[in-house]
């Protein structure tokens, strides 16, 4: 009789799971409380527009998302840089470009830090033995989590403008925090893993239609390829062991309730879900673990122009309320009702904390002067449309001593496993750690197969 095995959460890392215990010969039914797959990868209409709900970019280095990619059938559907090659503008200021070349790490970005304008001389110079002395780090290490990215740059020789516009350029976009406000550790690992190992590691890939194409059309599909009993809109309330096996309470709209019997369970939902839905004595992290590891947000602009004001595929902003702007017109698809030369794009703020709650209209009074300054085209340009999405939270908090806050995924119950980016992957929510999680806990899950559970109801 094949292993019944419960996956409860339909984002990347509980895709995974279920893919990959399905592969195995499982029988593995996913619930997923939203009416589609994807978590907060994904994407939904709006009028004409196919709208992703967040930006999300991954690198060469991605090697487990790049994987799922493969394993779902859409390799196809993301481009991937052949060189790692960013334009940063700053308003009243000529383009400057982070683009590396053919030598080895880190040499393959020396060039480009020497030459990048919006850094004095004197920082540019520095930057070379801060990011020495970083591929020497151990991310690992308790000690290097505990401490504050921003101290270690400013104790390497960085100055607050150094910090401000290379080492938070690409931080915030990756930790979703600040410099002042990261662990070293997590920013250890961006930057190594990134950016300081291997020298094609950071080209930088995107998908190339909305992100529930990827992870909600085709990731549907592969699993029900696989024999998985998909259920999208189907809600996790219960969970108790009931040896040998796990009893687990799902709901279904107001009053179609349902009791499952599963073997196993990979729970691959937020933390503070998890922390409703577990046992008490599943995890070993101290009381309220969930409300310490915290969250951060992230909003996205989108803004509608009637004719093409950027001329990139995306471009980084410094000095500016803009972070990251990405043309994405034509993974939105065609639009019907408006101008042929009309372009969408995609403004992501990052570590949001200040803007989260502020009002659409304030929002669009700030960000379009912005655009404009950046991007000189849209000075003339019509506005057609402005909306914001917002995520209050995002990703777990990249604080310094996370590390000690996010659980492996093995529990101490046996055949419960947990996955999701806040888990202990070693790397910060990305859709990367994600994935990493969701193989974690299948392989955890599968080496135990013969595990049973003896453990009390819950």
């Amino acid at each position: 009789m094949s292993l019944r095995v419960g996956v409860i959460g339909g984002g990347l890392a509980g895709i995974t799971a279920a893919l990959r215990c399905a592969d195995a010969g499982c029988a593995v039914t996913l619930l997923e409380s939203r009416p589609r797959l994807g978590g907060l990868a994904a994407s939904f209409r709006r009028g004409d527009l196919d709208v992703d709900t967040g930006q999300h970019v991954f690198l060469r280095c991605c090697t487990s998302y790049r994987a799922l990619l493969e394993r779902l059938g859409v390799a196809d559907q993301v481009v991937l840089q052949h060189r790692l090659d960013i334009e940063v503008r700053t308003p009243g200021r000529r383009p400057s470009r982070l683009r590396r070349n053919r030598l080895p790490a880190p040499l393959h970005l020396a060039g480009a830090l020497l030459r990048y304008r919006p850094l004095p001389v004197h920082d540019r110079l520095r930057l070379i033995g801060a990011a020495l002395a970083m591929r020497a780090l151990d991310p690992a290490d308790p000690a290097t989590d505990a401490r504050s990215f921003a101290e270690w740059l400013r104790e390497h020789g960085q100055s607050d403008r150094a910090v401000t516009a290379l080492w938070d350029l690409v931080g915030v976009a990756t930790l979703n925090t600040t410099a002042d406000r990261a662990s070293l550790a997590l920013a250890a690992t961006v930057f190594q893993q990134g950016l300081l190992t291997d020298p094609a590691a950071g080209d930088i890939g995107w998908s190339r239609v909305p992100l529930g194409r990827l992870h909600d059309d085709a990731a549907g599909g592969a699993l029900r390829a696989a024999g998985v009993d998909v259920r999208i809109s189907t809600k996790a309330c219960g969970l108790a062991a009931r040896p040998p096996g796990w009893r687990l309470a799902v709901t279904r709209g107001v009053d179609n309730k349902e009791e499952l019997v599963f073997d196993r369970i990979v729970c691959a939902v937020p933390p503070t879900a998890a922390d409703r839905l577990l046992p008490p004595e599943t995890l070993r992290c101290p009381p309220g673990w969930a409300e310490s590891l915290g969250s951060s947000p992230i909003i996205n602009a989108h803004v509608v122009y009637d004719r093409r004001v950027l001329d990139a595929d995306f471009v980084a902003a410094l000095d500016s309320p803009v972070q990251w702007v990405f043309d994405r017109t034509a993974a939105a698809g065609p639009h019907r009702d408006r101008p042929p030369d009309a372009q969408y794009l995609a403004v992501s703020l990052s570590a949001a904390d200040d803007v989260i709650t502020r009002p659409t209209a304030q929002l669009r009074a700030q960000l379009l002067p912005a655009l404009a300054a950046l991007l000189p085209a849209a000075r003339d340009a019509a506005v057609l449309d402005f909306f914001v999405t917002r995520e209050p939270h995002a990703t777990f908090r990249a604080a310094p001593g996370s590390a000690a806050l996010r659980p492996p995924a093995r529990t101490a119950l046996p055949g419960l496993f947990l996955a999701g980016a806040w888990t202990d992957t070693g790397w910060p929510a990305t859709m990367e750690g994600a994935v990493r999680s969701g193989e974690a806990a299948a392989d955890a899950l599968l080496a135990g197969a013969g595990s049973v559970v003896t453990g009390a109801a819950a």
